[in-house]
């Protein structure tokens, strides 16, 4: 019993690293997924609407069966920030995200990803969420990690440097698109740098909505469920306007379903009620450190599946990408902590309240039979420190008119008359 019990602690204790490695993985499979389905030939805007309405097909049942009781009534304002939600954080991003992709390669895009939380950071800014705070070290830190996450980016476009040899497999038998993602001029390099720039910053806005839109409905399922059925009316409509084309919306049993299917339920429906699970269980700061992980099995199942190659600009550039990522998230840690020492110590100072009980004889004459009144005040701790002092000072003068007792307890001062 002793040994399933420590078993059974350890394995809560890492539970929430192991749902996020998890969801990395899962997350890199459906960058793998984009890219077989783009080869094959797919439109990546319908690819998108087919995402959203399969995650919005997934979490509403979910949103109904366990939260249709305690969903709060639904405003205009909920549905606004919904549409907003579904606007940057779905179509929009999701958009830009495979266009990037497109123009360059899965492992590109997935490097390009890391700058959200420095892209989140300026942002918050900007709207007055954050304060830059350059005169200590944490503000420092966020600002010089979003400078260097930003080099890396710049880096990771304007350079291409030598091939780095990788070991290659074709166990997939993929078909390469001459129009595809590979990289075939500076021009489509930049263009891709500039759509997943696009990608995060939208990203980044949908972190700001979210944040306002979770003060009003705190139901994991029914937001997810908003912000999914918001984003699947505008990705169905963009796509619609975009590719006329019937035959292009035509799922078999194919790459095309098994794409559509697996981003939507998966990456879309699922993984994000464990992502909200691991923020509520250790919040927003441990699931960003997870994020470079899905570079890495991104570019390892690149090389392997998708015969990309890797160039010695794409690792400097994913490298100080990461490095500023860590700096990112090492100032908003110490920023938070110094805030909770901040919140302990003004706690810590109201605690300090000391209570005085002061009892007076209404007859001083006849002491046994005297009628005592009882009057209980809180005073803080310092003015009892300075009644003490000016106490001292009266008493030492009146001594013989009065025969005052101060009894000094760890919690309570008494003062008896």
């Amino acid at each position: 019993m002793g040994y399933s019990s420590k078993f059974c602690r350890r394995l809560n204790g890492v539970k929430p690293a192991l749902v996020m490695v998890v969801v990395q993985i899962v997350f890199a499979g459906m960058n793998v997924f984009y890219k077989l389905a783009m080869n094959d030939g797919m439109n990546m805007m319908i690819l998108v609407a087919y995402r959203s309405l399969f995650a919005t097909a997934f979490v509403l049942p979910l949103a109904f069966f366990f939260e249709r009781k305690i969903i709060p009534k639904l405003t205009w304002t909920i549905v606004f920030q919904a549409f907003l939600c579904g606007l940057f954080g779905n179509t929009l991003a999701q958009n830009f995200y495979v266009a990037s992709m497109h123009l360059t390669s899965a492992s590109f895009t997935a490097a390009m990803a890391n700058l959200i939380p420095a892209m989140t950071f300026i942002m918050a800014i900007l709207c007055g969420f954050e304060v830059l705070g350059f005169g200590n070290v944490a503000g420092k830190a966020k600002v010089l990690g979003t400078l260097i996450g930003i080099s890396g980016a710049m880096l990771l476009t304007f350079y291409k440097g030598v091939e780095i040899p990788m070991w290659s497999t074709h166990a997939l038998h993929i078909h390469h698109d001459d129009h595809g993602g590979q990289v075939s001029t500076s021009g489509k390099r930049v263009l891709g740098s500039l759509l997943a720039v696009g990608s995060c910053l939208c990203y980044a806005t949908w972190l700001m909505v979210q944040t306002k839109m979770s003060e009003k409905i705190q139901c994991y399922y029914s937001s997810t469920a908003l912000m999914c059925g918001m984003g699947s009316i505008q990705a169905v409509g963009f796509a619609l306007c975009m590719e006329r084309d019937w035959t292009q919306w035509q799922l078999g049993w194919n790459i095309r379903l098994l794409a559509s299917a697996y981003s939507g339920i998966l990456a879309s429906g699922l993984m994000v009620t464990l992502i909200a699970w691991c923020v509520h269980e250790r919040g927003a700061l441990f699931v960003s450190v997870f994020n470079p992980l899905m570079l890495v099995l991104v570019a390892i199942a690149g090389s392997i599946l998708l015969d990309e190659k890797l160039h010695l600009g794409s690792v400097l550039g994913a490298i100080l990408i990461v490095i500023g990522l860590y700096f990112v998230l090492w100032g908003k840690a110490k920023e938070l902590k110094n805030m909770s020492k901040l919140v302990t110590s003004k706690s810590s100072r109201k605690s300090e309240i000391i209570q005085v009980i002061v009892t007076s004889s209404a007859n001083e004459t006849t002491v046994g039979n005297s009628n005592t009144v009882m009057t209980r005040s809180i005073i803080p701790s310092d003015e009892i420190q300075q009644s003490m002092g000016e106490n001292s000072n009266n008493t030492t003068n009146s001594s013989s008119n009065t025969n005052d007792r101060l009894e000094v307890n760890p919690s309570i001062i008494t003062i008896a008359c």
